[in-house]
């Protein structure tokens, strides 16, 4: 079945207008979602309350206001929040060009889909076209909904994909997340690549991996509204596998040891247990602290 576009927009190219709709690119018709009940299994509704009186406050009473200082705010009336939104022109301006390379990853948010409206064919293929030959994306402001948002037109393909992008304020810098001081020797940095290639693919193929929680969920729904089974976690397995240390760990993945059964580590002879996937828990228990 053919999508349902959700908004549509103009694309403002040059002296070029191409007609566009708006796609959802993805859907979570089978996102669980579960509702709040009281014990005799009635629904239950959520209430505003005045934090100092505690009294219930209608919604038709209540007013926005931003808090500039601690308890202190200023309000506004829905007229003056109206003249302060951006006019929803559903006009995507594009500002300029860059390389779509250089579009850092952490401030792509939504992603949409692109299609021509009626008479937009050609300017849309075109667009598309010119994009993919020069390897460039547009950058271009967009208005709906009362806010201005800043967006990313590349092409995937012979398609079109509208990026929502974060503000520059928006985005944390990188360089103040610690990376740590530990140096990689040149014999782990070959075992870590000969693990990667072991395991690697030529394509994405997300098909490939469902969501199984939520497919558990779904169908322990099922039975509870079949036969009304109770749900019970199962009990927790107990690992005795143990990771010596970043080395015997990308030995015994690669399977490249000498000898498969046990590793020298600081002169005692230690079981290397192999493992498809074992390039984890070389430290993770020292993340959890200690009892």
């Amino acid at each position: 079945m053919s999508p349902r576009p959700i908004a549509r927009a103009t694309i403002s190219f040059g002296l070029v207008s191409i007609p566009c709709q708006l796609y959802s690119s993805a859907e979570n018709s089978q996102k669980v979602r579960f509702n709040f009940l009281s014990p005799d299994g009635t629904r239950v509704k959520q209430q505003y309350v005045d934090a100092r009186t505690g009294e219930p406050v209608a919604r038709s009473d209540l007013v926005k206001g931003y808090q500039f200082a601690k308890d202190q705010y200023v309000t506004f009336k829905p007229e003056e929040l109206k003249a302060l939104e951006a006019e929803a022109t559903q006009a995507i301006e594009i500002v300029e060009f860059v390389p779509v390379d250089q579009v850092e990853r952490a401030y792509i948010g939504k992603t949409y889909y692109l299609g021509p409206a009626r008479g937009g064919d050609k300017a849309y293929r075109l667009l598309g076209a010119a994009m993919n030959k020069t390897g460039w994306a547009a950058l271009a402001t967009y208005a709906a909904r009362g806010k201005q948002y800043l967006v990313l037109v590349r092409p995937v393909g012979d398609h079109l994909v509208l990026e929502q992008l974060h503000y520059a304020h928006e985005v944390r810098d990188i360089a103040d997340v610690p990376t740590g001081e530990a140096e990689v020797a040149d014999a782990e940095l070959t075992l870590a690549v000969q693990l990667i290639e072991q395991i690697a693919s030529d394509a994405f193929e997300p098909a490939k991996y469902e969501d199984e929680v939520g497919q558990r969920m779904l169908e322990a729904i099922e039975r509870k509204v079949a036969d009304g089974t109770e749900i019970t976690a199962p009990a927790e397995e107990e690992t005795t596998a143990q990771v010596i240390d970043l080395m015997a760990a990308l030995r015994a993945s690669v399977g490249s040891s000498e000898d498969p059964g046990s590793e020298e580590v600081e002169g005692e002879a230690q079981p290397v247990e192999r493992r498809k996937s074992a390039l984890v828990h070389d430290d993770l228990t020292s993340c959890r602290g200690t009892d």
